[in-house]
């Protein structure tokens, strides 16, 4: 359900369980998610830092994007997530509204 992806290098099975383990806490909170997409790059050294970690959620009806850049995948991920379970609670609201 949750397929990581590193672009231009290869991840070690730490990172990958760090992911995984944070991905699993965000979809407790919803039980409609289809799949998760999770990429992982290096860009070109930034003062933001060059580590980048986007992801998608594939909602029932909808998807959630989030995407964030620092110097630690660990720390992209923290707040990736963050935004994504954000957008997760905004999303939950509108379909009570309705």
């Amino acid at each position: 359900m949750v397929n990581i992806q590193s672009i231009g290098f290869v991840a070690d099975s730490k990172l990958e369980t760090f992911i995984q383990s944070k991905v699993n806490k965000l979809l407790k909170l919803e039980d409609d998610v289809i799949g998760v997409e999770v990429f992982l790059r290096l860009e070109k050294s930034t003062s933001a830092g060059n580590k980048l970690v986007e992801i998608i959620l594939d909602l029932k009806g909808a998807d959630l994007f989030a995407k964030k850049q620092s110097q630690s995948f660990e720390e992209s991920t923290d707040m990736v997530i963050e935004a994504l379970r954000r957008q997760l609670v905004k999303h939950k609201e509108k379909l009570r509204t309705k």
